[in-house]
């Protein structure tokens, strides 16, 4: 597809003044921009000529963030798992722990390659990683890097640093992140990975602090995913983890603190007070039986969406979080309140990695997604989100477009993907078999 051309009868969600705003019209996009908006009377219909684009008054919104990803995981499916996995740490040691010393750098990429593909297929755009390989450190974040600019996929990567693997790995981690923090360019950033506070010395958060100062970013932690985060940091240190996070001067604006779950009233006034965002992974919270977060809490803080790996469907997520919170007891006007800060809350929040995240307003970057919807009732500002939730979250993906280019289009991706999804499974079964010999 060109780089200029124009789509046709199109019901354009621009984001402006913390507002989503459809908008039917016909617009233009050129070299990357959107670069005219039409706005017209809904009773009009633009007949395409040449090679315009009509979209039968589809919809089409800002592209998804996947603010929690685990690439390296995408393989480990229908794995037979021998050892008990009756609790999460027994989840973690059993399982988690035993796959990500499996990977190694071709097993990593088929999984970054079949993450990828998931990802344009359910409209991500951007993704915010999250990444362990204790034998394959060394250059395991421009490899992924490499794979995602393959696929116009703008990313944010870390590498998970821990002290349970001994001080060498660690220290190599830690190495990882410094070196790969000096090749960003527009489309990757970088965070201090950390896997939790209950597998974190304090002289790790003390090189910790020190780094996020040097790059100037923040940390991407998992935070009280587990009770048993909050116990053993405590036995540990005598602190909660947030309080430790705070002792050490590593909450900031750029922050990712994933899950939240086991969290205090005053711990979320901490995380407010810092700036942090936390990342709600609900399909894996019900899958590891750890709990849910309080969707009922007051405190004003950032909330963000990812899937910690499990997939790349983040409307499928985005769904189950207005669910969850309609069924916590919060009354519709509540929860769709809750739910519309966090869809800005997403636009802000990776904004401040990459400022050039598109509205979809006029003179922004061509990035977006066509939904198979067409509203079937008045479609306008103020009721977007009874159609987002209700219908278009519910619909297909179409198309995707990043940077004014196609990399999906009429749901066919631009590529042959045949060769690719041999080596897949190549190397799944790579993983299969030596996650069988580690049992």
């Amino acid at each position: 597809m060109s780089h200029s051309f124009k789509i046709l009868n199109a019901n354009l969600c621009r984001v402006s003044n913390g507002a989503v705003i459809p908008v039917y019209c016909d617009y233009v996009v050129d070299d990357g921009i959107i670069s005219e908006i039409k706005p017209k009377n809904y009773n009009q219909y633009s007949d395409p000529v040449g090679s315009e684009i009509d979209l039968q008054r589809r919809v089409v919104t800002i592209p998804h963030v996947n603010f929690h990803e685990h690439f390296y995981s995408r393989l480990a499916k229908g794995l037979s798992i021998k050892k008990p996995t009756a609790n999460f740490q027994q989840i973690l040691e059993n399982l988690w722990w035993k796959i990500d010393k499996i990977i190694d750098r071709d097993i990593l990429e088929a999984s970054v390659e079949l993450g990828a593909l998931e990802s344009i297929r359910n409209g991500v755009l951007y993704v915010i990683d999250h990444h362990s390989s204790p034998s394959f450190v060394n250059g395991s974040l421009e490899l992924i890097n490499s794979v995602l600019k393959k696929y116009s996929i703008r990313n944010v990567l870390c590498f998970e640093t821990s002290d349970r693997d001994g001080e060498s790995i660690k220290s190599d981690s830690l190495n990882e992140q410094k070196i790969y923090s000096k090749s960003l360019d527009e489309n990757s950033k970088i965070l201090l990975g950390l896997h939790a506070s209950f597998t974190i010395h304090d002289d790790t958060l003390k090189s910790a602090k020190k780094i996020i100062d040097e790059i100037g970013t923040g940390i991407h932690i998992h935070l009280c995913e587990d009770e048993s985060d909050v116990l053993i940091t405590l036995k540990m240190s005598g602190l909660s983890p947030v309080q430790r996070l705070q002792q050490f001067g590593l909450l900031n604006s750029k922050s990712i603190l994933a899950h939240g779950i086991h969290l205090s009233d005053n711990e979320l006034k901490i995380i407010e007070k810092s700036g942090a965002a936390i990342a709600y992974n609900l399909h894996s919270n019900l899958n590891n039986s750890v709990g849910l977060p309080d969707f009922r809490a007051n405190a004003d803080i950032p909330i963000l969406i990812g899937t910690d790996g499990m997939h790349a469907n983040i409307a499928s997520s985005q769904k189950s979080l207005f669910l969850m919170m309609r069924s916590s007891g919060l009354s519709f006007e509540q929860t769709f309140k809750k739910y519309s800060s966090s869809y800005h809350n997403q636009i802000e929040f990776i904004s401040q990695f990459f400022p050039g995240f598109s509205k979809l307003n006029e003179g922004e970057n061509a990035d977006f997604i066509i939904w198979d919807y067409v509203p079937p009732t008045p479609f306008n500002v103020d009721n977007f989100f009874g159609h987002y939730i209700y219908g278009i979250l519910e619909s297909q993906i179409r198309s995707v477009v990043s940077k004014g280019v196609f990399i999906m289009k009429d749901f066919i991706l631009p590529f042959d993907t045949s060769d690719l999804r041999d080596k897949i499974y190549i190397q799944g079964k790579r993983l299969f078999q030596k996650f069988n010999e580690l049992q």
